[in-house]
């Protein structure tokens, strides 16, 4: 297996390991619902559509080991896109006390693959929550101006130090214990195909804001 094929099947398994978590508990959520209620919910069915996204997600990753140039671009309303993935991220708050809000009041349409822009904007949201050790507030805004869409996500925990900002997008960089180093290094590369781009705009004892901007094809009312 040479290097590129390695690569990127480390890549693919660091996004199916995150979304398998969300299976998994969503699986434990309807299991408790059925012992419960032994009909269907709302819950049941808020549950089950994550899943089913979460699914697709990993299938389309998996397809992602067959062809490393891979993509499946589209157009889609980034509110929805935006909506989902804030759902989906929600699963990582746990027993924290956090509140995960958004500041959406427009939309538009934009070309991109929407499960890798999807797995994206569900990791940087998930890392916005990992920096909060306990209670905090995590936003994602969305602006748009001059045929461009603004999407900061923006959370009040543990700053990024200047020397680790200057990594933070480098293959095999990380501040986890755990971590693989790959999350962000992955997003940016996901985003640049999709003709969009990430940044890190700021990160102080105040807030950390990561940015990620992508052209607008035709705004919505």
């Amino acid at each position: 297996m040479n290097t590129d094929i390695q690569l990127q099947a480390r890549c693919t398994a660091h996004e199916i390991r995150n979304h398998i978590s969300i299976c998994e508990l969503y699986s434990e959520i309807i299991r408790k619902n059925l012992e419960l209620e032994n009909i269907k919910s709302e819950k049941i069915e808020n549950a089950l559509n994550c899943i089913k996204r979460s699914l697709k997600i990993m299938a389309n990753n998996l397809i992602d080991l067959k062809s490393i140039d891979n993509i499946c671009l589209d157009t889609y309303d980034l509110k929805s896109i935006l909506d989902m993935a804030v759902g989906l991220a929600k699963i990582y708050i746990g027993d924290k006390q956090i509140k995960l809000t958004t500041n959406i009041n427009e939309t538009a349409y934009v070309t991109l693959d929407d499960n890798k822009f999807l797995a994206c904007v569900v990791n940087i949201i998930k890392n916005a929550i990992e920096a909060i050790p306990e209670k905090g507030e995590v936003v994602v805004s969305l602006k748009i101006k001059d045929n461009l869409a603004k999407i900061k996500i923006i959370n009040n925990g543990t700053p990024i130090t200047k020397e680790q900002q200057k990594k933070i997008f480098t293959q095999g960089f990380t501040t986890k214990k755990t971590g693989t180093g790959l999350g962000l290094y992955i997003c940016k590369s996901n985003l640049e195909e999709q003709d969009a781009s990430l940044n890190l705009v700021k990160s102080d004892k105040n807030e950390t804001v990561f940015e990620i901007t992508i052209p607008v094809n035709a705004q919505c009312c």
